[in-house]
């Protein structure tokens, strides 16, 4: 094969190569920023249940407020509960953009990453599950003492 047919083929392989790299960078990228993603919406999520859950408190004083029973216990519980919710989607939304900030800028220098799992998400997980946890005590402890 003549040297300039050689040059034409090394120029094939390379703009192949080349061309399946970014498809893949483009792929890592786009599976990192659907992580992202969800990991808002968690975030979101855990914000909106952390509003309620802190709101839920004081509707149940207006209840009680409108059918003119005073209250035997407080609900000030609930906004505690609420607040933590609230505080977890925050710490939810920075540590995720963090990540992923450091993700894109690891790809778009070319490395590579061992799977691992996410630690975040099993920090959620598990928040969550204290949380409901003493929201599940909370709740028979305000029923038995009524």
């Amino acid at each position: 094969m003549s040297r300039c047919g050689l040059m034409l083929v090394e120029r094939k392989v390379t703009d192949a190569s080349m061309e399946k790299m970014q498809r893949a960078n483009l792929s890592d990228s786009l599976a990192a920023e659907r992580t992202y993603l969800a990991w808002i919406r968690t975030g979101l999520a855990l914000l909106g249940l952390g509003f309620v859950v802190a709101r839920f408190g004081l509707f149940l004083e207006r209840l009680d407020y409108i059918q003119h029973v005073m209250p035997t216990h407080s609900y000030g519980l609930s906004l505690w509960f609420g607040t933590g919710l609230i505080l977890a989607g925050v710490a939810v939304y920075l540590s995720s953009a963090w990540r992923y900030v450091r993700l894109i800028r690891a790809l778009n220098r070319g490395e590579t990453f061992a799977t691992r799992p996410s630690i975040q998400a099993v920090l959620v997980a598990v928040f969550l599950a204290l949380v409901g946890l003493a929201m599940a005590i909370y709740l028979v402890s305000v029923r038995g003492s009524q």
